[in-house]
């Protein structure tokens, strides 16, 4: 069932609640992002603490670069120029995949080792 009425839209997960910032928001906003996925809605928040482990299981998608993405381009300093940040993928497709949507999320360019 889907419901367009004014109430829901009041009680809606977005990424803006879940904690994104700004310049992020407004990325996910150009690639037609609105509403997060369940396994985003789960992961982001405790992603975002940035002291936790989290291991995150969903069907193909879902949403799960976007869900250990976001959190990830968030938490890496401008300010820092070292390497903050490591993903490692099984296949070099996935590595491609994953290295372009980071890329589009942030609009950085993302390394591919």
């Amino acid at each position: 069932m889907i419901c367009f009425c004014y109430l829901c839209t009041l009680f809606m997960t977005t990424f803006e609640s879940l904690g994104i910032e700004a310049g992020l928001l407004q990325s996910l906003e150009t690639i037609g992002f609105v509403t997060p996925t369940p396994i985003q809605e789960q992961a982001i928040p405790v992603l975002l603490q940035g002291t936790k482990d989290f291991i995150g299981l969903a069907q193909t998608g879902t949403g799960k670069t976007a869900a250990f993405g976001l959190p990830l381009l968030q938490l890496i300093s401008k300010e820092q120029r070292t390497p903050q940040a490591l993903v490692i993928c099984p296949t070099r497709e996935l590595c491609l995949q994953i290295a372009k949507d980071l890329g589009n999320f942030k609009g950085k360019k993302v390394l591919l080792v």
